[in-house]
């Protein structure tokens, strides 16, 4: 086993993905309990909006020069409406979990992915990047967007940080209904192409161009989603060192697991718990990995 992968591992031992509930208190790196994914007939988190009313915000139309999908919705049911996932966790194929091989960089990535307990900023995690000057890909998520607006524009007007899609309403990403950390999937073709659809046609409208990569709610996806995803025209980013456990870690644990990341490597941490240790640990990991001599990019700096 890689070093990165017990990374992986060691981290999802002692948290979870989800992100968007207030991180519990840490006792020490791999002490705390994940819940156990697990299959759900419902289809969403209880502050997100009903699949119809997402439905009825998606985008359905051919491509146009504002970026919308090339694959309509109806499209995506006509092609995906009966196909059958063999996979689902981190790895379905397709998944960028690393940074090509040659490429010495550490993509450092942060998700905020909105609604209840999930919409909050931390903004000294990005006056630290600001001020040492290190790129970073955000994946937000639409009710974050929506909830932050001014800081959005903020961000996006920043050359260092690249806007990536985290989604319409932070969901697993499942045809059948899967559910991740407590967290129901969405249930078929129809709401994964909403829950990437959506958001999308947010940024695009807002950027004035789509998002290169997109994150699921918990980063969870069955193989068919992740094909759905490569047909709407982004590509999946996954990880390969769990940074902050959902915004769970303490700033020591932070520090220990962002600063044992090997050169290209995809970490994932939040941006949407000022209260949790995700900027401390990202402060003291990151200058001892520049003295070490690794670099930072975006996703979109090494992945063409």
């Amino acid at each position: 086993m890689g070093t990165s992968r017990r990374m992986v591992l060691a981290a999802l031992a002692g948290g979870t993905l989800a992100g968007c509930a207030a991180p519990t208190k840490a006792t020490g790196a791999g002490t705390m309990a994940s819940p156990s994914p697990a299959s759900a007939s419902g289809s969403g988190s209880a502050d997100g909006p009903s699949p119809a009313a997402s439905a009825a915000a998606s985008p359905s139309a051919t491509a146009t020069p504002a970026g919308l999908p090339a694959v309509t919705r109806a499209e995506t049911i006509t092609r995906y409406g009966h196909a059958v996932p063999h996979t689902w966790g981190f790895d379905a194929p397709g998944v960028v979990h690393r940074l090509p091989a040659g490429q010495q960089g550490i993509a450092l990535t942060f998700d905020a992915c909105g609604g209840r307990g999930g919409s909050g900023y931390d903004r000294a995690l990005i006056d630290f990047l600001r001020k040492r000057e290190v790129p970073a890909t955000l994946f937000l998520n639409s009710r974050w967007i929506d909830a932050n607006p001014a800081v959005f524009r903020e961000l996006a007007a920043e050359p260092l940080f690249e806007i990536a899609n985290h989604g319409t309403r932070h969901l697993p990403l499942s045809v059948t209904g899967r559910s991740a950390y407590g967290i129901p999937g969405t249930r078929s073709a129809a709401e994964v192409y909403d829950e990437i659809a959506g958001n999308r046609a947010k940024l695009t409208r807002l950027l004035g161009s789509p998002p290169r990569f997109f994150r699921s709610g918990t980063a969870y996806c069955d193989d068919v989603a992740a094909r759905i995803v490569a047909a709407l025209g982004e590509r999946f980013a996954g990880f390969s060192v769990n940074g902050d456990a959902g915004a769970t870690f303490s700033p020591e644990q932070v520090r220990t697991t962002v600063g044992a990341a090997p050169a290209g490597s995809v970490v994932i941490c939040h941006m949407n718990h000022p209260e949790g240790g995700t900027a401390r640990g990202i402060a003291a990991a990151v200058p001892r990995l520049l003295a070490s001599g690794h670099t930072f990019v975006r996703l979109s700096d090494a992945l063409r």
